[in-house]
């Protein structure tokens, strides 16, 4: 059988050697690896990017964004872990659970972006009710997010783990105090929300996990809370949809 051909670009970052741990274990892909001295080589890249058949992009969104204008092979699949495509119209926003149709979109795309992890908690509770109608679109939705420490890449690994780790390290620490988180776009776009939900992220103290919590007035729905706790529309949706 024949192996698909897999190039990590950005393969020496927190996000890169994860899928390279998780494919190397796999006897049916091949993982092609760029020599560390040529990672920033421009005919290099080229020459990966295009001899592969799916491309991980695990850069920053300006690199993101210069490794598609590299694509020259029409067949290649390049799915992209950056902020740079998630709100692109002519990418496909990859969340299978959306809905099958969503499922379909991603299994016949050549590009991918990749969904937030904070948008993918806020996503999969909101998107379902807005379609279901029992959140309004112009509802003033609040999230709060909780995240361990690994989303932040290899510097906020490093301060977590020092010996001499700063004392505010050791509690949870609010950001993204100007309502304008790099998620929030796709968090619109995707669930079809009219106004932008205040959202208030927090990283602490430990390595992975995320709590994300959406807080609803039963008064500003279309449903009252009640028949949520009767019908469990997420699990519906999740659930009986099998999605």
């Amino acid at each position: 059988m024949k192996k698909a051909k897999v190039y990590i670009d950005g393969q020496s970052g927190t996000t890169g050697l994860l899928i390279h741990e998780r494919l190397e274990k796999r006897d049916d892909i091949q993982v092609l690896k760029i020599d560390e001295d040529k990672r920033h080589d421009m005919d290099e890249r080229r020459k990966f990017i295009n001899s592969a058949d799916i491309v991980f992009l695990c850069l920053p969104d300006d690199g993101a964004r210069e490794a598609v204008s590299l694509v020259e092979n029409p067949d290649v699949c390049i799915i992209d872990a950056s902020t740079a495509h998630r709100t692109n119209d002519d990418w496909t926003y990859g969340f299978p659970e959306l809905s099958k149709e969503q499922r379909e979109l991603i299994k016949n795309s050549k590009r991918i972006a990749n969904p937030g992890c904070h948008a993918t908690g806020f996503i999969s509770t909101v998107a379902p009710l807005v379609r279901m109608g029992i959140i309004p679109k112009e509802y003033p939705l609040t999230c709060y997010s909780l995240t361990g420490y690994s989303g932040g890449g290899k510097k906020m690994i490093a301060d977590y783990e020092a010996a001499d780790k700063r004392n505010e390290l050791n509690s949870p620490g609010i950001y993204g105090l100007t309502l304008n988180h790099k998620h929030i776009p796709e968090m619109v776009k995707i669930t079809g929300i009219e106004r932008k939900p205040v959202f208030m992220p927090v990283v602490d103290d430990y390595l992975k996990g995320m709590l994300t919590t959406v807080m609803l007035h039963n008064t500003l729905l279309t449903y009252l809370l009640y028949y949520l706790q009767k019908d469990f529309p997420l699990t519906y949706h999740y659930v009986t949809l099998q999605l």
